[in-house]
Order: structure tokens, then sequence, then C-alpha cells
């Protein structure tokens, strides 16, 4: 399934050289439990985990902020890559695109992910971001870094997530948008330039793209 952008033709933007990458639930299947992580940090229900805990005074932010890294660690170690996933990474590594990852994991735990499912060669480190390396989403901090070391513009970008902080930081940075959603709701249409089902499914259109 795909919606096509008033700005772009989907056959434009499957051609753009710059590629933005959410991690979890999208080059991964999705194994974060938010909800246990929340009670385990003793975060309030629906709270952004992130913001909650940069919120705190310094000390109990640090305290949770290494709570949180042993959480994920301990999800990194499971992470299984999503349908597509390596398929799509390996199509636009042929064809010579940047590929990058903004996260709100840590980088060390990004890039551990990345080699567990397969696909850690395909990305440079200095092109993969967590929350301590840039703001985190839906700020567009990441994005604005990476278009800097590869000297590209928003226009040539094209960002890729499965929740409304990808959408939100790849339109506030002028890339196009790809929302991956396995449930098919694309509750986000105002910021999805291009809605697929799976990353099996943008791999068909970057591969009929030519």
């Amino acid at each position: 399934m795909e919606h096509r952008t008033c700005i772009a033709s989907v056959a434009e933007i499957m051609t753009r050289p710059h590629w933005v990458f959410d991690l979890d639930g999208t080059l991964t299947v999705p194994v974060h439990d938010f909800a246990a992580i929340r009670a385990d940090l003793g975060i309030p229900d629906g709270a952004d985990i992130l913001g909650h805990i940069d919120s705190l005074p310094e000390s109990d932010s640090r305290r949770l902020h290494r709570r949180l890294d042993e959480i994920e660690d301990e999800l990194a170690a499971r992470a299984e890559p999503a349908a597509g996933a390596v398929r799509l990474v390996e199509t636009l590594h042929r064809r010579g695109k940047s590929l990058g990852i903004v996260t709100r994991n840590t980088k060390g735990i990004a890039l551990r992910v990345l080699e567990t499912i397969g696909v850690g060669g395909r990305f440079a480190p200095d092109y993969v971001l967590g929350r301590h390396d840039a703001l985190p989403k839906p700020d567009p901090h990441g994005l604005a870094i990476l278009s800097t070391r590869w000297g590209a513009t928003g226009g040539s970008m094209v960002m890729v997530g499965d929740y409304l902080f990808d959408l939100q930081s790849g339109r506030a940075s002028g890339a196009a948008t790809v929302h991956v959603d396995r449930s098919r709701n694309f509750r986000w249409p105002e910021l999805t330039d291009i809605a697929v089902e799976s990353l099996e499914e943008l791999a068909e259109l970057v591969r009929s793209a030519g």
C-alpha cells in the first residue's frame, strides 16, 4: 500500500540519495514493552520516557539513564530484522545510497543491534546517531547532523520510521517521510508521504524505481 505525496512522486522519492532509518520497530521486529519500561523506571503511564528522565534532577536522571541502558542492552541481544529489512538495506547499499540511523536508543546499542540483524557493515558509525549524539526525535537535530555530514539538503533525504516522532522529525527537516505500519492503520497521514505495511513492500518500491 502506498500514498502519494503532493510535493514529490513516489518514484522520485525512491531515487533520493540519502536514507535515514529509525531502528527499533522499523529495521527490527518490535520488542520494547514501553509500559513495562515505564513501570521499571517509575515513570508515569503515557509519559515520554526520555523527556521525563531529562526533566529530573541530575542525579536521578543519571540513575534512570543507567537503568534504561541496562534494559535496552538486554533487549539488543534479542533483536531480529523486520521483514524485508536486510533486502531493503542491501538494495539501497548496492545503489550507492548514504545510509544513516537516528534512534532514541544509545549509539553503542544501536551498533550492536545492526550487527545482530545482519546489516552492521552497511551503516558507517559516524552516521549512526543515538540519544546522546543528538536531541531525541521528534526534534530534527539528528537529521540536521546527518545532512551536514553528507553535504545534503532535506529535499534529498528520506526518513523511514514506524512512529509519530520519526515522521515529525522527517517533516521538520524537509525530508520525505515513509511510515511503516504493520497494522495498516497509518494514523498520521498528514505527516506521511509514503505508507507501507512492511520494509519488504518498500524494498519492492525501490527496486521498481530502477
